[in-house]
């Protein structure tokens, strides 16, 4: 792809139903909780996130989805929201052999506590199972996987409570230590405070703008090593007052160093470049990822790292609400990125709509990273003062051509016709056959189990990491895959979307041809591993071996 893209205005038509919701058939019963009041906290809009991950190293994926907590109205200020009665635990469903999902939550101890946000999945302690950190207003919890199908609560123990109003989360190893660190995102100073917004009519009180509240810091934990982290925020110059929603990392520069991106809510967005000496610089204007195309801040909300061109260089996507376009930043390799919305075409397929969970990834198998994205406006009046604009909106599918996105979401199914009040997005492979499936929360609503059918012949691979001298997780890799028809490449990660933490496996769609004549993997400790003539169409798990 030439990422100086010429608009598509040709119908590129997907084969019928690539996706079909499968909740009702997969056992996944989950209702999400906002709790609205009429006096519109702006809590209550959020949502909440998901994740999927092999909790019990069964070769299968399961989901583990957030859920809200009870209000009042109204609610006494500096009261902490709690999980009084089962409708508002978070829940973990664990994948049985048959494809459908049982309820494990009590068994696992994951009901939870505080009025949920979002997930992040990671091992933190390399015993070979995923832990979960979940974040919320009124207290984050840190739960360590025993390997017998429950968890433990460790939060006081380790020091990762946290304080405030908590989004996403992301794990990552900030100083190659082998040991995965936390990053957590803070949204605005909130509290119960009763402020009237919008129009003074019956019926017309919205939800207050984020430009009400003052910005926030995000919190940095350094694994100690003992089961303990250490908020380190302001020691790595990762403590700049922000309004943070969604979270990705990638080496953006290629220096060997991995990079944070940080979408904030209506003001510039942060790009942390790793200084290779244990600490970071904020870069965002200076890259030009902070602001628009006219130096206009946005509401940005979920966000993904990305080679969407296929050259090597990680790009930036990331969305936010309707009359602002959902923003393409396109690296130019030179430290560099150019805002890349409208001539990828997704600023003309965004315009009017409202994105929070993102992810990209190859849904057809194609070679070509595409979008998949969860809609809805945050404001439940809208359509009162806006009568275009829509609370509920369905997903949106943007299809990458290789020399633009097209908006497929009308072929791929009857999933892309209903309107939700979408929020958290994971993505994985649910039934391991090579197409990437997904999850969907909404607000105050039901979670959604997507299933990828794309029936198109075309060939895959997954790629299932295990660091020995890195992280376990093998989180900050980055993946190139060499193909005849041209080479890919893929940071693994749990992280990016908004809320929410997906299959840590990478997957990469290979088109018609089914030779792979190089993978090479740059683990996080600096080992360089090449693997030659792979097959295609299999999960290949693959150790970072011994080196210096």
């Amino acid at each position: 792809m030439r990422f100086g893209f010429l608009l598509i205005t040709i119908c590129v038509c997907a084969a019928a139903d690539d996706f079909v919701d499968i909740t009702a058939a997969s056992g996944v019963r989950f209702q999400h909780v906002a709790s609205h009041t009429s006096k519109k906290y702006l809590l209550e809009s959020m949502g909440s996130g998901a994740a999927l991950f092999d909790y019990d190293n069964d070769g299968r994926l399961d989901i583990f989805l957030v859920n809200g907590a009870p209000l009042s109205d109204p609610t006494q200020k500096g009261t902490i929201p709690k999980k009084t009665s089962q409708e508002h635990w978070n829940r973990l469903y664990h994948q049985k052999a048959d494809g459908t999902f049982e309820d494990t939550t009590q068994k696992a101890g994951l009901a939870g506590a505080g009025y949920g946000m979002g997930v992040a999945v990671g091992d933190y302690d390399n015993d070979g199972f995923e832990d979960l950190y979940v974040t919320a207003y009124g207290g984050n919890r840190l739960y360590h996987n025993n390997g017998d199908g429950t968890f433990t609560d460790v939060t006081e123990k380790s020091g990762t409570a946290g304080s405030g109003w908590s989004t996403s989360a992301a794990w990552v190893d900030l100083d190659n230590d082998g040991l995965l660190d936390l990053i957590v995102l803070r949204y605005v100073q909130w509290d119960f405070d009763d402020i009237y917004c919008g129009e003074h009519k019956e019926g017309f009180r919205a939800y207050c703008h984020p430009d009400t509240f003052k910005a926030i810091s995000p919190l940095v934990y350094h694994n100690d090593g003992n089961g303990r982290f250490t908020e380190v925020s302001a020691k790595l110059g990762l403590n700049l007052p922000g309004k943070g929603l969604g979270i990705a990392i990638a080496d953006y520069d290629h220096d060997g160093h991995i990079d944070l991106f940080v979408a904030n809510d209506s003001m510039p967005e942060f790009l942390y470049h790793n200084k290779g000496n244990g600490t970071f610089e904020e870069k965002g204007l200076f890259s030009q990822v902070a602001v628009d195309e006219d130096g206009r801040t946005f509401a940005g909300m979920g966000t993904d790292f990305a080679d969407f061109a296929n050259n090597g260089w990680p790009d930036i996507v990331v969305d936010d609400l309707a009359n602002q376009m959902y923003a393409v930043f396109k690296n130019n390799g030179d430290g560099s990125f150019t805002y890349a919305t409208k001539s990828s075409g997704i600023g003309r397929m965004t315009m009017l709509h409202s994105g929070w969970g993102l992810r990209a990834f190859d849904y057809d198998n194609d070679g070509w990273k595409d979008l998949l994205v969860a809609q809805g406006h945050d404001l439940d009046t809208i359509e009162l003062t806006n009568p275009q604009l829509h609370y509920k909106e369905p997903l949106l599918l943007a299809r990458n051509t290789g020399h633009g996105f097209v908006d497929v979401s009308a072929t791929s199914g009857s999933v892309f016709h209903d309107a939700w009040a979408g929020r958290g997005l994971a993505i994985g492979d649910l039934n391991n056959d090579g197409r990437v499936d997904a999850v969907v929360t909404t607000n105050d609503g039901a979670a959604h189990v997507l299933r990828n059918e794309t029936d198109n012949g075309n060939h895959w691979i997954i790629l299932k990491l295990t660091g020995h001298k890195s992280n376990r997780d093998g989180i900050g890799a980055v993946v190139k895959v060499v193909t005849p028809q041209g080479t890919q490449t893929g940071t693994v990660t749990t992280a990016s979307s908004y809320l929410s933490s997906s299959d840590k496996r990478l997957h990469f769609g290979l088109g018609k041809g089914t030779a792979i004549s190089l993978i090479e993997i740059r683990w996080p400790s600096g080992i360089l591993q090449q693997i030659k003539d792979v097959k295609s169409d299999q999960i290949l798990s693959l150790d970072e071996p011994n080196g210096s």
